[in-house]
């Protein structure tokens, strides 16, 4: 469970993969909320509350299945890639597919607060992470 909770701490709503210690000073908070198996073999979903800090970029990560997420304050940016940049607000939603490498950053002046429900493979880690994109 200490190695899962590490995992979630280095990502979130999704975001991301970061070291534990580092993600403390680096303007994301992340809560593990709940976590449990599904009816679907193999699979499990957690659920985990972020906090971005104003400008701050989560960093580009994929995940072992879905995100599915709640902006429930602020604002913010969704870029995954392939697709145009989508801007976020208090009482939006987003799905993001599995393996699809994305990023966010808080575009606001106050924190951007979320509730991510990740339906993802069991015993694998929530967050992958992604290179740069190419220039």
């Amino acid at each position: 469970m200490k190695t899962t909770a590490l995992m979630l701490l280095a990502c979130l709503g999704g975001f991301a993969a970061l070291p534990a210690a580092h993600s403390q000073g680096s303007g994301i908070k992340r809560e593990m909320v709940q976590r449990a198996d599904l009816s679907v073999p193999g699979r499990e979903a957690i659920v985990a509350r972020v906090e971005v800090s104003p400008g701050v970029m989560a960093g580009r990560h994929s995940h072992h299945g879905e995100e599915i997420s709640y902006v429930i304050e602020g604002e913010g940016e969704l870029l995954i890639d392939g697709e145009p940049a989508r801007k976020l607000k208090a009482g939006d939603a987003f799905v993001i597919p599995a393996g699809k490498v994305h990023d966010a950053r808080n575009t606001g002046s106050g924190p951007f607060k979320l509730v991510g429900v990740f339906v993802v493979e069991k015993d694998k880690p929530l967050a992958v992470p992604a290179a740069a994109p190419a220039k």
